[in-house]
């Protein structure tokens, strides 16, 4: 394969006929639109909605789903030019919708990401609420109502301890996965499990769609909203998330973390200072030459001087 990838071009091609033909289908967007109406029956009329469509895929989707279930909608990027797409908006940067939700007064804001599988949100009090806070919020929801298939709520690696703690307060079981939609998704389909996703705001409702899909995930929180007569931010009181700091550490190679001199010992110090009320997490980059350093505990300050020692000492061995 490297010998061919390294030599000349010879890939087979298809010409003529072989080449396919372009098939276009006028009622794909209206299709799914009807689908998202049927499937959440809702009457969203009262509520101001800022949607934030990343400049991409739900911009024209997103707003016109919403408006036909009654909500006033104020739309963000939604104006795609084909090179704006993620730039500034959307679920990868929700600051806009936040900015919009309180200044508008809006009663809950969504942001997607530019192929509208994430879901980000913001509530009436103008506070960001991620995958986890979505997760606590269905999980909970889901297992009052019989709805939560083996009581069980699969995740990653990088879910806050808060969410463990929401979930198993209910008497949920939390597995965890590394980081990846695919990875989660795979291990819901071994458990038989119909929800799961990740802190970025992938979400897995399977008993509803086969895939990540950022609409369709907003209205599964507006029907829990609907059904118990709860504001987000009321159904957001459920977990408390623990704070937690994020290093990325630039290395030149990825030997196995447990032989980097001094590393161990440090993680033990610290993993037994923070006692069960904390948690600390290395890993490579799957994809980088990064060491991510991942450290969650009751003070800030003290996870992130954790945190800056760790680094250092992974920096000063591996560093590029």
């Amino acid at each position: 394969i490297e010998r061919r990838l390294g030599g000349p071009d010879q890939a087979p091609r298809a010409r003529g006929a072989g080449i396919g033909e372009l098939v276009v289908y006028d009622r794909a967007e209206t299709d799914y639109v009807d689908f998202l109406c049927a499937a959440f029956p809702l009457d969203l009329g009262g509520l101001t909605i800022v949607l934030d469509c990343a400049h991409g895929a739900t911009y024209r989707v997103a707003p016109r789903a919403f408006r036909r279930l009654g909500a006033r909608v104020l739309a963000l990027g939604a104006r795609p030019t084909g090179t704006n797409i993620n730039k500034g908006v959307g679920a990868l940067h929700p600051e806009a919708l936040q900015k919009k939700v309180r200044g508008s007064g809006a009663s809950v804001g969504f942001a997607f990401d530019g192929d509208g599988d994430r879901l980000i949100s913001v509530d009436a009090t103008g506070e960001i609420r991620d995958g986890d806070h979505a997760l606590a919020i269905t999980g909970r929801h889901f297992a009052t109502r019989g709805r939560l298939k083996g009581q069980v709520v699969v995740t990653t690696v990088m879910a806050n301890l808060g969410l463990d703690q929401a979930l198993r307060a209910a008497g949920i079981r939390v597995v965890k996965t590394q980081v990846g939609d695919r990875y989660v998704y795979e291990e819901m389909q071994k458990l038989g499990a119909n929800l799961g996703g990740e802190q970025s705001g992938h979400l897995l409702f399977l008993d509803r769609a086969p895939g990540g899909d950022g609409v369709l995930s907003a209205l599964v929180l507006l029907s829990v909203a609907a059904e118990t007569g709860e504001t987000l931010a009321s159904l957001a009181a459920c977990m408390q998330k623990f704070p937690q700091v994020l290093l990325n550490v630039k290395v030149g190679s990825k030997p196995p973390l447990e032989t980097v001199r001094g590393l161990g010992e440090r993680v033990a110090a610290f993993e037994q200072e923070l006692g069960g009320n904390g948690r600390i997490l290395l890993r490579y980059s799957g994809t980088e030459p990064l060491a991510r350093v991942m450290l969650e505990g009751p003070d800030a300050s003290r996870i992130g001087a954790m945190a800056d020692e760790l680094a250092g000492i992974i920096r000063r061995q591996l560093g590029r």
